[in-house]
């Protein structure tokens, strides 16, 4: 699987930073991709990448702030045209996104020729789709905010290839119904395929937050992550100041990943007040102390495989 960024800016756009847009594609579960909030910019962005809007089949709005929504209806328009006809997608955010796509789309007189399925979370999200599990929970913004946990799949234990052979099946073709099968058949018998197997292998658990200060909701999404993306607004000082603005301190990320156990943190919206050269000068004096969990700040087109 991999993430990548399209837009790391906080509020405005800046010459470096685009605003708000992360793209989780995820192979190899599935030839798909997956985005979270479209900010003002984001199909131009992708231009400059290797991804088709035709794979995305699903977008996930983090909260209505314009940062993160602005660019939605122009990519849902460009997708018509860049191999999405015919392809459904499914749009899933706060109450309120689908007036707002659909109000745009009709004050523009812009046709889509592929259907889309919203689903408004009020409070709490849990849904399935080809194995992965996401939940949505409320974060403290002032508006309604949502933080996504997406679970991926397990996969099958790898083959005992030595078990197999000691029932007279050599490697070849039948192998994939071991795999793949929870029973199989040779010989005129019935075998339990697990017997034949490892255990099954639990798929990596991303945390992608939407604007927040510190709430207790942060740890349900953020437990036990895989990896975490995170805002952290303002990237030194005082907390206070990000807090009085229901954001996140750097700090405050910090205390989340030791608290939730998470693997490893991609921080962004970062606020314009700093240029490139001060993120990496404070980036740098934060690695350097013993106490700082792995993490980084990521730029528009990074890129983390997983």
């Amino acid at each position: 699987m991999e993430i990548t960024f399209f837009g790391t800016s906080a509020g405005l756009p800046t010459k470096e930073r685009n605003t708000q847009a992360i793209a989780l594609n995820l192979e190899p579960y599935s030839n798909s991709i997956w985005l979270f909030d479209v900010g003002e910019g984001t199909q131009h962005q992708i231009l400059h990448h290797s991804i088709k809007l035709g794979k995305v089949d699903h977008i996930f709005i983090t909260h209505m702030h314009g940062d993160h929504i602005f660019g939605l209806p122009g990519l849902l328009t460009s997708r018509s045209f860049q191999g999405g006809e015919g392809k459904p997608l499914t749009v899933v955010g706060p109450k309120g996104i689908k007036s707002f796509i659909e109000t745009t789309l009709k004050l523009s007189e812009s046709k889509l020729n592929y259907p889309i399925t919203y689903i408004e979370i009020e409070d709490h999200l849990s849904y399935q789709h080809n194995g992965f599990n996401v939940e949505a929970h409320m974060l403290n913004h002032g508006i309604p905010s949502f933080g996504y946990r997406i679970e991926a799949p397990y996969t099958s234990g790898k083959i005992d290839v030595e078990a197999l052979k000691k029932i007279g099946l050599e490697p070849g073709p039948k192998y994939q119904d071991v795999k793949n099968n929870e029973t199989f058949e040779y010989n005129g018998l019935i075998y339990n395929s697990n017997q034949f197997k490892g255990d099954a292998i639990k798929g990596p658990v991303i945390a992608i937050f939407g604007d927040t200060m510190p709430c207790r909701n942060e740890f349900l999404i953020a437990r036990d992550a895989t990896v975490m993306v995170h805002e952290s607004t303002y990237i030194d000082g005082d907390k206070m100041l990000a807090n009085n603005y229901h954001h996140s301190h750097i700090d405050d990320v910090f205390n989340l990943i030791e608290e939730a156990h998470v693997g490893y943190t991609l921080i962004t919206h970062i606020s314009n007040r700093y240029t490139a050269t001060e993120v990496e000068a404070i980036s740098q004096s934060l690695k350097a102390k013993a106490s700082t969990p792995p993490f980084i700040f990521v730029k528009d087109f990074d890129a983390w495989s997983f």
